[in-house]
């Protein structure tokens, strides 16, 4: 890529607005309080640390506009004879000199200030200095306001400018005015280049990359070049002189055949002869654009002179391409002709450098050894050959494939996976339930005699069925059965309400379990009782088992309430206590106080260093004194 990357320069700005920066900046980066009490060589101090700091300000932001602007020396060719035809070079040195100037006045007017202010005798003489050095810089700067108008102004074109690599791999399009060189650059690549029925539509170079061989290929648009000198071409036309001068690259000639450009074939060929020495050894392409209007052909038969015009150059070994932007017949050719041409030139300048020999002994290409002394020639089969003949002649119509399909049948094309599948029976092919499935045959899991077991156990359900198999009352038949199955169907649905309560009950995560004193009681002996009752358990002789004892809710009372005679003492004779459950004054005091720190520390704990305090809402340095008549300039 190229060495410097224009859109990274920073923005240059006016004299005045330079002047303001710079003495802003010093005076919120310096003190800017000084008394008269204080020491002298304080004073000194003070008033030196604001001329250096300003001198030093200066120096680097000059520094840095002329180090990001490119040197002409570093450039490469291209881009330096680009710079001179756009802005003048002379110009360009001339105002980056005029900095570097500027640079060393600002350094100079510091030191001697500097060394003034080390003699200063009283803060009112080292301030009358400082105003000196500070008025005698921005004065200078004042002086600096075209040269910087000027750079800004080149930065801003610099970086419009498109990023073109002089060394890579590039097809370089030229040729007179409205000759089809933009409409070529929009078909082959992504790059939208306004397209116009009328001369110099393209001021500019255009860069659009496109891809062939697997290869990124760079191609570029140039302005339209006239018929003239080198001294009376325009800078819109200079631009394509500079790019055919300095770029290595495949150079396609448009030539308008149906001369709609407002220039004859002669007029174009003359501009073909002029720019003609900056093809050397540059692999050369011409194109015939626009044959939609006429042909080659058709202007053989219409006007013999300029065909042979354009045919001299056949004799030149130029390869003349016939194309059409807009129908884009031949487009696709005239790129793979150039980008063939330009590969292989490439190639054959690294085979002739020295690197090439050093690649080549680190490669080993393996030769077969000969079996035997036959030549074993590719064979074709004669009824492929056959076939190949007739399709020529149009005896057999050859194959049609999906792409004729889509191509004939537009938006009504849908894609058909199943007409070209091979079965015994052509139905087969739309079936809903093919003959396999997930890989398996279908037909290895079914029985061959599946329909005659399914009418055997039809006829058997239908011989139950008239025997009333299914009909026979077992709650009529037999009390015993009867008792059975109502006990059963109890005991379901017993099991699915347990279940449901269980599933209500339990407690979930997270959430806390309710006291079971809240709740009201579920289970009781006298429950118990009738449910087994119902369910035909005898329950008389229950009265001393070991499920009706129930246990008192009360707990017992602590061991150090217990008398000898195991009663509790009354509470009455516990020791009085306040609202705060403490004995004493003393006590209730001590808790307040804790918790009076507790909620200080935690109201401290939550501010953080993001939160806004104001230390003193009254500074002195912006409220006392007295205000000078006037506006009140802080510099």
């Amino acid at each position: 890529m190229s060495h410097y990357n224009f859109k990274k320069i920073t923005t240059v700005p006016p004299s005045k607005d330079f002047i303001n920066i710079m003495l802003s900046k010093t005076q919120r980066k310096t003190p800017t309080v000084v008394h008269k009490r204080f020491k002298i060589s304080r004073i000194r101090r003070f008033y030196m640390r604001k001329v250096k700091y300003t001198q030093q300000t200066i120096h680097d932001k000059l520094t840095a506009i002329l180090t990001e602007f490119p040197k002409l020396e570093d450039l490469h060719p291209f881009y330096a004879d680009l710079l001179n035809t756009l802005y003048n070079k002379d110009h360009y040195k001339l105002s980056l000199g005029q900095l570097n100037v500027a640079r060393h006045l600002v350094d100079k007017v510091a030191s001697d200030y500097t060394k003034l202010l080390k003699y200063g005798d009283s803060l009112y003489r080292c301030k009358q200095l400082k105003r000196a050095a500070l008025g005698r810089m921005v004065t200078i700067m004042k002086k600096q306001g075209p040269p910087l108008k000027y750079l800004e102004d080149v930065r801003q074109h610099l970086s419009r400018l498109p990023s073109i690599d002089p060394n890579t791999r590039t097809l370089l399009l030229c040729g007179c005015p409205n000759a089809g060189k933009s409409s070529f650059i929009n078909l082959i690549t992504r790059a939208d280049v306004e397209v116009q029925p009328y001369a110099f539509t393209t001021k500019s170079l255009y860069v659009g990359h496109t891809d062939y061989e697997y290869l990124r290929w760079q191609v570029i648009d140039t302005p339209g070049v006239l018929d003239r000198p080198f001294d009376e071409m325009n800078t819109i036309e200079l631009q394509a002189i500079t790019a055919l001068a300095h770029i290595r690259a495949a150079v396609i000639f448009f030539l308008d055949v149906s001369e709609m450009c407002d220039m004859e074939i002669g007029q174009q060929l003359k501009i073909f002869e002029s720019i003609k020495p900056l093809f050397v050894n540059k692999p050369l392409i011409v194109a015939c654009n626009k044959t939609d209007v006429i042909t080659l052909r058709e202007l053989k038969e219409k006007s013999p002179e300029k065909f042979n015009l354009i045919s001299a150059l056949e004799e030149e070994k130029i390869p003349i391409l016939e194309m059409s932007t807009l129908t884009q017949d031949g487009v696709m050719e005239v790129k793979k002709e150039a980008c063939d041409r330009l590969l292989a030139q490439r190639v054959d300048l690294k085979m002739r450098t020295k690197k090439a020999d050093s690649i080549l002994n680190r490669v080993h290409v393996a030769m077969p050894a000969l079996r035997d002394r036959k030549r074993r020639a590719p064979y074709i089969p004669e009824q492929v050959k056959k076939i190949k003949i007739m399709e020529e002649e149009g005896m057999v119509p050859s194959k049609r494939l999906e792409r004729h399909l889509e191509e004939e049948l537009m938006d009504d094309y849908s894609l058909d996976l199943n007409k070209n599948k091979d079965l015994a029976n052509e139905e087969w092919k739309y079936d809903k339930i093919p003959h396999f499935w997930n890989g398996h045959n279908i037909a290895d899991f079914i029985d061959p005699d599946i329909e005659k077991k399914l009418a055997k156990l039809e006829e058997e359900e239908d011989q139950r069925e008239k025997e009333g198999y299914y009909e026979l009352d077992y709650y009529e038949s037999d009390d015993e059965m009867k008792e059975v199955h109502s006990l059963a169907r109890k005991i379901r649905e017993k099991i699915v309400i347990n279940r449901i309560n269980h599933t209500v009950d339990k407690p979930r995560k997270g959430n806390a379990v309710v006291p079971r004193a809240s709740r009201p009681r579920e289970r009781s002996v006298t429950r118990l009782k009738a449910t087994f009752t119902d369910l035909g358990v005898d329950m008389t002789e229950t009265e001393g088992c070991n499920f009706t004892r129930t246990s008192s809710l009360s707990r017992p009372a602590p061991k150090r309430f217990r008398s000898a005679s195991a009663t509790p003492r009354p509470r009455s004779l516990s020791t009085p206590r306040d609202e705060m459950g403490v004995k004493t004054p003393q006590e209730a005091d001590k808790i307040k106080k804790r918790i009076r720190k507790a909620v200080h520390r935690s109201k401290n704990s939550v501010r953080g260093e993001s939160d806004r305090h104001i230390f003193d809402l009254k500074p002195k340095h912006l409220l006392a004194g007295k205000g000078s008549l006037g506006s009140s300039n802080k510099r």
